[in-house]
């Protein structure tokens, strides 16, 4: 993968900066895909139009130097850094092999995204450094389109969720129903038990996750409550699963809702007018068009069968209440918006679209497919069926 960072150049003229700085650990992704390294402990990545350097712990110098992106890795040791931190403490020694690192390839300011560390950026600042917190998320923007490698680690990633959900959906075909309650050999099945099931399918896929949603009823009215307790039968479970790749470091995301037994006629209409929305959106996604556009699209339809959304109610705690997608690649949650404020679609583009209704009277009720922007349209990299009863 061979990203374009030609808008990180644009960026560092226009600021007239001399380079773009990150100290973190690869689980920030503007890090990760900075260096094409991935290390649990803060390490640092200097970017500049010429080159990308980093700066790492020597434990980590070998596996920097085979696996980064990097055109060159240097050790904090080269700066004296043992004999700076019994000198002066850890902090003010790493501010000096820092400056010292900077001052050899003649930095003098740097940019650094908005998150960028405190301490280490006043310690920069002190030795005559340059520090400023960048307002575009720059790389973020770079990353929001994927090379063809990505959407491949992003379609991978995605067919191991789908044989999760499908781990999860047999689950909750294969149990009984007691005085009500979904009862899996011999004992009340339960939103953990679900998730349990989906993170082992997961790791057998080479894929694990923070956390899941597995709400049923009530539960499942608030789109970000992850579930909890004995499952019911004839009402909606709402299982979003969302994974990450461990190989590559890349998420998947999809949605689907079951009942187990007989939805009530609400349920019904209310998952048939979402799978309507889901439809419509998807149709509407190409290049040019906005995430607001698309958007707008799934609250016509919500709004038409006189539901609420935020666009009509800013204040509404029932209907549509969150916004209709995001972009997915090393971050869950990322570019491209599919929301009031969302930007133009451009091939490479990776996105969600998850319409859902929410009554804690009703329930809850989302669908959601993850798929690419393409040069003429898209593609849904989401084979799963939507079926509400199982």
């Amino acid at each position: 993968m061979d990203p374009d960072f030609s808008p990180l150049d644009d960026l560092l003229e226009a600021e007239d900066a001399d380079g773009y700085l990150v100290d973190d650990t690869s689980h920030n992704s503007t890090q990760k895909y900075l260096s094409g390294f991935e290390a649990h402990d803060p390490f640092v990545t200097l970017y500049t139009p010429e080159k990308t350097i980093l700066l790492v712990s020597a434990l980590e110098y070998g596996r920097a130097k085979k696996q980064s992106r990097a055109d060159e890795v240097r050790r904090v040791a080269e700066y004296d850094y043992r004999e700076l931190v019994s000198e002066h403490g850890p902090a003010e020694a790493k501010a000096r092999a820092h400056a010292e690192f900077l001052d050899e390839y003649d930095v003098a300011s740097v940019l650094t995204p908005e998150r960028f560390p405190l301490g280490p950026a006043d310690g920069l600042r002190e030795r005559g450094v340059a520090v400023e917190a960048e307002e575009s998320d720059r790389v973020t923007e770079i990353r929001a389109t994927k090379t063809d490698e990505e959407i491949e680690h992003v379609r991978a990633a995605q067919n191991a969720n789908e044989e999760a959900m499908r781990a999860a959906e047999n689950l909750i075909a294969a149990a009984d129903v007691e005085d009500g309650t979904l009862v899996y050999e011999g004992a009340p099945l339960t939103s953990e038990r679900v998730k349990e099931e989906i993170e082992v399918t997961l790791l057998r896929h080479g894929c694990g996750l923070d956390d899941t949603i597995v709400a049923c009823g009530a539960n499942a009215a608030d789109p970000h409550d992850q579930g909890s307790g004995p499952l019911h039968a004839d009402e909606a479970i709402i299982i979003d699963i969302f994974p990450r790749s461990k190989e590559t470091g890349y998420h998947a995301d999809m949605t689907r809702t079951f009942v187990k037994g007989d939805p009530s006629e609400e349920i019904r209409e209310r998952f048939d007018l979402t799978h309507e929305a889901l439809n419509a959106a998807l149709d509407a996604v190409e290049p040019g068009v906005t995430g607001a556009d698309v958007h707008d699209v799934v609250c016509d339809r919500y709004e038409e069968a006189g539901y609420d959304t935020l666009r009509s109610n800013a204040t509404a705690e029932t209907g549509f209440i969150h916004s209709t997608g995001h972009g997915v690649g090393l971050d869950v949650h990322e570019l491209p918006r599919i929301a009031s404020n969302g930007e133009e679609l451009k091939p490479g583009h990776v996105i969600t679209i998850e319409p859902g209704l929410y009554d804690p009277s009703v329930g809850g009720v989302r669908i959601e497919d993850i798929a690419v922007v393409t040069e003429d349209g898209y593609e849904n990299l989401t084979s799963y069926p939507v079926e509400l009863v199982v």
